[in-house]
């Protein structure tokens, strides 16, 4: 006789019981594998318990029910790279080489530590090395194009010796320069002499027919500019109140401007508005008035008068009396 379980089994119904009573059916044979995948699944999954935030419930538990770091820890690969990647590999070794500076002329020696590859190649950091091109004069182009009353030829010497030591910086240049040996000069007064003396020298080698872009200095205009900008740096206070005073008196003056040249602007609109309506008025007027063609009132068919007792005219809808209609 078949029993209960006979028919939960044929049914594929019965699971809790199976479990509880110990016996293996047909269900716990195929699906043994799943059984153990979600058993696993239910061990690893936490609910975090009503009223606890977010934030507290995972510090105190992660994923994998691990107590929390006592140190501050990032364990995310986002944006951020590993600087040093440290491998089995070997280290690439350095050695303690001599170097010598493109830059100095006297040929000192000078050691660093650099990697045993590049022994032998050339100081890294001279490609920095740039320095200005300074043009060079010969003797007879100085008598025939360069010469000048004010300026002697050891002196112009020594002036382009230190354009070169120096770059070009005036301010150096013109604290190194010896003014005992010759005139005192002012630096604009270097500068002056230098430019023209480049630009002489521009306009003897170029080639005929090119267009060329000649460096001017004005030291005129850079001496004025250096007055200007030590009287406004030697003000007083009072002097700067009063400028700052002024400057406000005027931009009233100018608002007041404006203000006048707007109303000044809407008058003359209303002003040109009703000269072009009394023309138009006056236009009018003057010009003759045509005869309209006036229509002739239609005949009217002439009907007999009835003389005796006339009867209202309906025309009402609906239902009617035929002596109404007499």
């Amino acid at each position: 006789m078949a029993t209960g379980a006979d028919v939960r089994d044929i049914l594929e119904l019965g699971g809790v019981e199976s479990e509880n009573t110990g016996t293996i059916n047909k269900k716990d044979i195929i699906n043994s594998d799943k059984k153990k995948s979600k058993k696993s699944s239910e061990t690893l999954t936490f609910k975090r318990p009503e009223g606890m935030h977010r934030e507290v419930y995972a510090l105190l538990y992660s994923d994998k029910k691990d107590a929390p770091p006592l140190l501050p820890s990032d364990t995310t690969q986002g944006y951020r790279t590993v600087k040093a990647k440290l491998g089995s590999k070997k280290v690439r070794p350095w050695k303690w080489m001599p170097f010598t500076n493109p830059a100095r002329k006297d040929g000192a020696m000078f050691y660093h530590w650099r990697r045993a590859a590049e022994e032998g190649k050339d100081y890294p950091f001279a490609r920095f090395n740039k320095t200005v091109q300074v043009p060079v004069y010969s003797e007879q182009e100085y008598q025939m194009y360069l010469h000048d009353d004010a300026w002697t030829k050891a002196e112009t010497d020594h002036l382009f010796d230190l354009a070169r030591r120096f770059d070009l910086r005036f301010v150096v240049i013109h604290d190194r320069y010896d003014h005992q040996q010759f005139k005192k000069r002012s630096v604009e007064d270097l500068k002056e002499r230098y430019y023209h003396i480049c630009a002489k020298l521009a306009n003897i080698r170029a080639a005929p027919g090119t267009d060329l872009k000649i460096p001017v200095f004005d030291a005129g205009h850079e001496r004025r500019r250096k007055e200007q900008l030590e009287r406004l740096y030697n003000r007083t206070p009072e002097q700067v109140a009063e400028e700052e005073y002024l400057i406000q008196e005027l931009r009233k003056i100018e608002t007041r401007k404006k203000e006048r040249e707007k109303r000044t602007q809407d008058l003359q609109k209303l002003i040109t508005a009703a000269d072009t309506t009394t023309e138009q008025r006056r236009a009018e007027r003057k010009a003759p008035k045509k005869k309209l063609p006036q229509k002739k009132e239609t005949e009217k068919p002439a009907v007999p008068e009835t003389a005796g007792i006339k009867f209202p005219d309906f025309k009402s809808a609906g239902v009617t009396l035929r002596s109404q209609r007499v």
